[in-house]
């Protein structure tokens, strides 16, 4: 089983390891790639067009001096860099023993920057979300689908799909996957989405369990108490969805 998530625009302060090295980043084929974009944000972060760019209010201009300083700057595990609804509410740091070896094989954060990430991977703060149109590159969704696909395409399981529609641009699964939408008093909502999103990712590293189905994947979180319907099958290369009443 894969857990897809998104990365958060909240992001712990400071690193207190090494400086970065992209040579020991998980999935390696995608260096190339991850140079790129980081030298592009870093040289971008010099301009003054960088705010406009990365979509950043005036009360967020120190994030630009965190991008220059990517290659030097201290680096934490991504376990503890990501902070914000779905990650307080996903607990890495409370996880079991077990728990957490299932997280750092099952867990993959999709981000703007790096493409994807393990928890275990070490970078500094940075932002750079996956909307952000990075010139020349262009939209960094498209930009990632390339090197990511085959990269995931061969990684086996069901894939449960917990991203905002932004990353899911990085990566189309397919039938194999089932998206998670959460939905109050009949409605789709998104900002309680990342509380409950976090609930079930927790929920499915804690129960030790490793569904193969969409069905399997239903059956597991109404046992874990959660109140759910998976939709009809779907077509082509859609995925499945699974409505989660908040």
């Amino acid at each position: 089983m894969l857990i897809l998530l998104p990365p958060s625009e909240g992001k712990a302060g400071l690193g207190d390891g090494p400086a970065l090295d992209l040579s020991q980043l998980s999935f390696p084929s995608l260096t190339a790639s991850r140079k790129k974009v980081l030298g592009t944000l870093v040289t971008l972060s010099r301009k003054p067009q960088a705010q406009a760019v990365l979509g950043l209010s005036p009360g967020q201009l120190g994030e630009i001096g965190k991008n220059r300083e990517l290659r030097t700057a201290p680096t934490l595990r991504a376990a503890e860099l990501y902070t914000g609804v779905l990650y307080d509410n996903l607990g890495l740091a409370s996880l079991s023993p077990d728990a957490l070896e299932r997280a750092e094989r099952s867990l993959l954060i999709f981000s703007g920057l790096w493409g994807l990430l393990r928890i275990t991977d070490r970078v500094a703060p940075y932002r750079l979300s996956m909307g952000v149109r990075l010139p020349p590159l262009g939209g960094l969704g498209a930009y990632w689908r390339k090197p990511i696909t085959p990269v995931l395409d061969a990684e086996p399981g069901l894939v449960v799909d917990l991203r905002s529609s932004t990353y899911a641009a990085a990566w189309q699964p397919g039938e194999r996957a089932v998206g998670v939408r959460v939905l109050k008093d009949g409605k789709v909502v998104s900002h309680m989405a990342k509380a409950t999103r976090g609930v079930i990712a927790r929920a499915l590293l804690e129960g030790d369990v490793d569904p193969q189905t969409p069905q399997e994947l239903a059956k597991i979180l109404d046992s874990l108490g959660h109140t759910v319907a998976l939709g009809p099958a779907p077509g082509g290369r859609k995925p499945w969805t699974l409505d989660v009443t908040a």
